[in-house]
């Protein structure tokens, strides 16, 4: 018999010793990755989702990277049960490179899991299974449930002999479940999932409020609207001021995206990265924050949110998006003329933002 060594079996599992991995929470985090690192409700998720009976939280040992430089915003959370690991990951705007960055980040949990095993021994080395799933709550249409292969993003034309299917093939696939969290769709699953649903009508209230209220409004106000109706009460209640400043910088994010796909702007992912920053520093001086502590929330240089400043007091009238281009429209490499951490370039910008 084939001699095999499991990681799944080697893995320490720190829960039970009380030394789980915590999930690290800053204002780069997204409401979603926020009210999942919570053990019970990420361990309900996995069994709506699977059709499990788990009731151990100690059965899932968290292993979230805390560092994926392909990923911006941190809206990923990973973990290990059984015999598998899984990767979930919220996306509020349509990507299609889902799948690279998703053989990216497994590629280096299992770096991680295997750290320094010989993988030169006579025996076979058996790692978890890889389950990757996207929970999708953006505004364009997929339907209910749609697939991304990793495939998808090979350049054919690059390849040798392509009289040869396997060619064209390639040797990896990795294939990522997109499952639309939009409130109304996916009924089903939503309904096994509290805290999935509750999160499905927060979201929805936002987006309503946003037909006829500023974006400060909209999000404070489904706060309180969703506290009143018991809809994540204890979380929002718990976590009020860091859920409010999250969904402001997300929806100022969303909504200006929105805007630019719609007046044809190819730039519109770039500009859209930058306005929601500018908002957000926007908003938070107009209630008093000091640049260094809106530097500080918002994980950006105090230069730079010193020269954001400057500009917004230099065109009172210009909006939030129009400060976005001018700040784009210094230099050829935004982020030199910003200094913006998130951004690299605007090319980068397209390539890794979301």
């Amino acid at each position: 018999m084939e001699r095999v060594l499991s990681l799944t079996e080697k893995a320490p599992q720190n829960s039970a010793s009380g030394e789980a991995l915590s999930v690290y929470r800053t204002y780069k985090d997204r409401v979603f990755r926020l009210l999942f690192s919570d053990r019970k409700r990420l361990l309900e998720l996995y069994n709506a989702l699977n059709d499990t009976e788990y009731t151990d939280e100690n059965d899932l040992t968290v292993n979230t990277l805390e560092n994926a430089i392909f990923m911006k915003m941190k809206n990923d959370l990973s973990f290990m049960i059984g015999s598998a690991i899984s990767l979930y990951e919220h996306q509020s705007s349509w990507c299609p490179n889902m799948a690279l960055r998703g053989f990216l980040y497994f590629s280096d949990l299992y770096k991680k899991l295997l750290g320094n095993t010989d993988l030169s021994v006579r025996r076979r080395i058996l790692i978890p299974t890889p389950h990757y799933i996207v929970f999708y709550n953006g505004i364009e249409a997929i339907g209910e449930e749609c697939v991304q292969r990793l495939s998808e993003s090979f350049e054919e034309e690059y390849l040798p002999h392509k009289a040869f299917s396997d060619w064209r093939e390639g040797c990896i696939e990795l294939t990522v479940r997109i499952i639309n969290i939009n409130y109304g769709q996916n009924m089903e699953l939503i309904r096994k999932c509290r805290s999935l649903s509750d999160y499905a009508r927060f979201v929805a209230e936002i987006r309503k409020n946003l037909e006829t209220m500023s974006m400060e409004d909209a999000v404070r106000n489904a706060v309180e609207e969703c506290i009143a109706g018991n809809i994540l009460k204890d979380f929002l209640t718990q976590q009020k001021a860091e859920v409010t400043a999250m969904s402001i910088y997300e929806y100022n994010e969303e909504y200006v995206k929105k805007i630019l796909y719609e007046d044809g702007y190819e730039e519109g992912r770039a500009v859209g990265e930058v306005a929601g920053i500018i908002s957000s520093i926007r908003q938070m001086h107009s209630r008093g924050y000091a640049p260094e502590d809106i530097a500080d929330l918002l994980d950006q240089k105090k230069e730079s949110v010193d020269q954001i400043l400057r500009l917004i007091g230099e065109n009172p009238d210009m909006d939030s998006t129009a400060v976005a281009k001018l700040v784009l429209n210094q230099g050829t490499d935004p982020c030199r003329s910003v200094g913006f951490s998130g951004l690299a370039s605007e090319s980068e910008a397209f390539k890794y933002s979301y």
